[in-house]
């Protein structure tokens, strides 16, 4: 789809106009006198680096911040968008990237939750309105299916629909695809020229600039706080893809751009070429098996599935991405193979032995590490300096201690090592390792669990909320890791960087595997896309 055929056909008068708003939290601009319009019947593309602004201005519309400066209006009048239920007032529906559906309730359920009045409140009623957004969206959603049985596509119209429950003016979609298989992509694409036919305005936040350039009517970048550059539909419709992708580059990256990396680092990065696997693995299958999981159960939480009877092989040089809906398994197999959670049954084997019932420190000796995806609260202390952090896992080891006591020369020249190999970014290694970015605190992380002789890493979105220089500093350490021998299990919620780095996907539902695909074509994204909605054969629980 192009949205832009249809733009023409609705008023430009915008429905909301920011103007001027600025927001600073302590030490950071997060927003610096932008002015946007938004304009009904369009599809406003926002881009941006992680940090430049994007979701605080989004928060500001969706009523959970407040602006410093500046102000919004809506159909040319001022208002004060005080809350998330004031923005509904306002017809401002906002569609997260992570999903906000409880998973053990009905579509239905989910949708009549927190709904404080009105018809709505009336099942039969309730379910009218579904049947109307449904046709609007020109989707079938099931309202008696439960949301945990549901595809991330299924999924995402379903928030679509609670998004618009009150007759949203506005859609906010805050990075919708990045998990999403291509016909789920091809569906939402349907869903929102749907509704900009309708005359809904439509704001899409990605990462993605094929995306950007294909479902754009308008698109404006963000850049350290400030809107860098807009483009409107009328340049739009002129520019070539190469031309926009170029165009979007430079806004975002400036003289910044070689820092990243070369020219189809960034392309890859930024969306503007579709991922493919970038690293070759030796085809022998006698390569060392190093981590083997026989019919693992853990028990479920509240917020998230256990995992299933799962049995999975990983060998030396060998990278397994997992891929799935969030909360459907994934952290606890990330932690059942760190020792964090016990298995209920099934055994986990490191390098032949039984390791099922040593805890984490054991199974660290015996060269297993985990990257946390809880960055900031389970992967620092943050009270430490960044010295400590770094030797954490080598406490009352030689030569860092030495009769008790911490061997500070010893430990502070590790340290600098560390700081120097990963390039983390930090005024001292004394510094309180709680004040560096999120992206040197995942350096840090990095440097820790990949010193020291690892054999086998788990890495836990090990990208997530990243810029892309450090996206592309992260990824490359995963892959040097792997091409030297390691073994690597990757959980990722970004469905090209699992096609990128793995050499296998495996596709995990409702804690099961429910199937692998060997990435060893163009077609992976699709075979992935083709388990997770439930429409390959299952091959069971074996990966």
């Amino acid at each position: 789809m192009n949205a832009r055929s249809a733009a023409a056909t609705h008023s430009n008068t915008p429905v909301v106009s920011m103007r001027h708003v600025g927001k600073v939290f302590p030490g950071v601009i997060a927003n610096d006198d932008i002015t946007l319009d938004i304009r009904p019947g369009r599809v406003h593309c926002l881009l941006g680096e992680n940090g430049a602004g994007k979701s605080t201005l989004i928060s500001i519309l969706a009523g959970m911040q407040q602006p410093d400066t500046g102000w919004i209006e809506i159909d040319g009048q001022k208002v004060n968008i005080s809350s998330p239920r004031s923005a509904m007032d306002y017809g401002i529906g906002v569609v997260y990237q992570h999903s906000t559906l409880i998973s053990t309730m009905t579509v239905l359920e989910n949708l009549m939750l927190g709904v404080t009045g009105g018809a709505f409140l009336n099942r039969e009623s309730a379910r009218s309105r579904l049947t109307e957004i449904s046709a609007m969206l020109g989707v079938e959603i099931d309202p008696d299916a439960e949301a945990a049985d549901l595809a991330l596509g299924q999924q995402q119209q379903v928030e679509i629909a609670k998004a618009m429950w009150k007759g949203s003016r506005v859609l906010i979609l805050d990075e919708p695809t990045s998990m999403l298989a291509p016909q789920a992509i091809a569906d939402l694409d349907a869903s929102v020229e749907r509704l900009t036919k309708d005359g809904i305005a439509v704001i899409f936040i990605t990462h993605k600039l094929r995306e950007a350039y294909s479902m754009g009517d308008e698109v404006s970048v963000l850049r350290r706080g400030r809107l860098i550059a807009s483009i409107d539909a009328e340049t739009l419709e002129g520019l070539s893809e190469e031309k926009f992708t170029n165009a979007v580059l430079a806004a975002m990256f400036g003289d910044d751009i070689s820092a990243i990396g070369d020219r189809n680092d960034v392309e890859l990065l930024s969306g503007a070429k579709v991922a493919t696997k970038v690293r070759t693995k030796s085809s022998r299958s006698d390569e060392k098996l190093v981590l083997h999981l026989a019919d693992v159960t853990t028990p479920s939480t509240p917020t998230e599935f256990g995992v299933s009877n799962v049995s999975l092989k990983l060998r030396a040089g060998e990278v397994i991405g997992v891929a799935g809906i969030d909360g459907h398994g994934q952290s606890a197999l990330a932690e059942v193979v760190a020792g964090q959670v016990r298995a209920t049954s099934g055994s986990v084997f490191l390098d032949g032995d039984d390791v099922t019932k040593l805890g984490v420190r054991a199974r660290q000796e015996l060269g297993l590490r985990y990257v946390t995806d809880d960055r900031l609260h389970e992967g620092i202390v943050t009270d430490l300096s960044v010295a400590l952090n770094l030797l954490l896992k080598q406490i009352g080891k030689l030569p860092y201690w030495k009769r008790g006591q911490i061997s500070k020369p010893d430990v502070d020249a590790e340290a600098t090592r560390l700081v120097e190999a990963f390039e983390i970014r930090t005024p001292s290694i004394h510094a309180r390792a709680g004040a560096l970015s999120g992206g040197n605190i995942q350096k840090l992380l990095l440097a820790r669990e990949l010193s020291h002789q690892p054999t086998v890493v788990v890495f836990n979105k090990p990208t997530y909320g990243l810029d892309l220089k450090t996206v592309n500093r992260v990824r490359k350490i995963v892959k040097d890791f792997a091409e030297q021998g390691g073994a690597v299990l990757l959980i990722s919620t970004d469905l090209d960087e699992l096609v990128e780095l793995s050499d296998r996907v495996a596709i995990i539902s409702r804690g099961r595997l429910v199937g692998e695909v060997e990435n060893n074509s163009p077609d992976t994204a699709r075979q992935v896309g083709e388990f997770m909605v439930g429409s390959a054969h299952s091959e069971g629980n074996h990966v």
